[in-house]
């Protein structure tokens, strides 16, 4: 079939706009990344655009031996890898026997999901539930209170909708409950939903930084958005390096924010990858059927 024209310069049009919004996208990232390599006159003279100047990696080793940095990036890793282990299971625990039109009252427990996500509760309740619950001023207080989120279940389930019926039957016959069957059967054929709700969670437990503002006072477990949060609003003067000292003539604050931010892009950027194939396919599937 040939293609007229028309429809080459359509496409070809496409293909740089697309260009052009992914350039727009990761510019300021790139920009952030020559910060973090660039020496300290070149930042304050304002030389620095794409590319760094001067390059060195002060700012680096600087960000490395902040002892408080280190802890809220571990706090932050067990947050997300906790948070996104017990999501997924819960809502695949609840996901599952609401998939099945034989399960009594599962229309009542739709509704309440449907209810939870067009209401909330609002700031000061949460805070009164959480502090009658014991959870202020722990780590759980950052896992429990988002470990099931109604929109992931109704994905989840109408996934589990299109799973054929047969393969369930045949399990039953070879001797397999209801767990054996979701474990063995129904989880690795929906590995595309799984891992995009695995990626949905992840990104909101590395990005949240609000609830730990809310309910946690002790310093050794704030997360690391919390870190950066800080470190910005106040100008990079709460980096601690233990014995040395920041030179200020050598490394510009800006340089020190720069590192930390995308040092803290890093963990995220690499599980990104290995989730994305399955991001298109499960959200197409998953939505397919109600």
């Amino acid at each position: 079939m040939r293609i007229s024209r028309g429809e080459r310069l359509f496409v070809g049009f496409n293909y740089a706009a697309l260009t052009l919004l992914g350039l727009l996208c990761i510019a300021p990232f790139i920009n952030i990344f020559a910060q973090s390599l660039s020496g300290h006159y070149a930042i304050v003279s304002g030389q620095v655009g794409m590319l760094p100047v001067d390059p060195t990696l002060q700012a680096y080793d600087k960000v490395f031996q902040d002892k408080t940095f280190l802890m809220s990036m571990g706090i932050s890793i067990m947050r997300t890898g906790v948070g996104v282990a017990l999501s997924v299971l819960l809502t695949v625990l609840m996901a599952y026997p609401l998939s099945k039109p034989y399960i009594k009252g599962r229309s009542v427990i739709m509704f309440l999901l449907v209810f939870s996500m067009l209401f909330g509760s609002g700031m000061i309740p949460n805070y009164l539930l959480n502090k009658s619950l014991g959870l202020l001023d722990t780590f759980w207080v950052m896992v429990i209170p988002t470990l099931i989120a109604g929109f992931h279940v109704i994905i989840v389930r109408s996934f589990f909708q299109n799973v054929p019926g047969e393969l369930e039957e045949s399990a039953r016959i070879d001797g397999c409950g209801n767990l054996g069957i979701l474990f063995r059967i129904v989880f690795p054929l929906s590995m595309p939903v799984i891992a995009t709700i695995a990626l949905f969670k992840a990104v909101v437990h590395w990005n949240a930084f609000f609830d730990a503002v809310l309910y946690i006072n002790n310093q050794d477990l704030m997360p690391l958005q919390v870190y950066l949060r800080n470190l910005i609003m106040m100008n990079a003067s709460m980096i601690n390096t233990g014995d040395i000292r920041m030179d200020e003539e050598l490394i510009a604050n800006e340089s020190l924010k720069a590192a930390a931010l995308f040092t803290s892009m890093i963990p995220i950027l690499i599980v990104y990858p290995f989730l994305q194939k399955y991001f298109v396919k499960g959200m197409l599937i998953g939505s397919v059927k109600g």
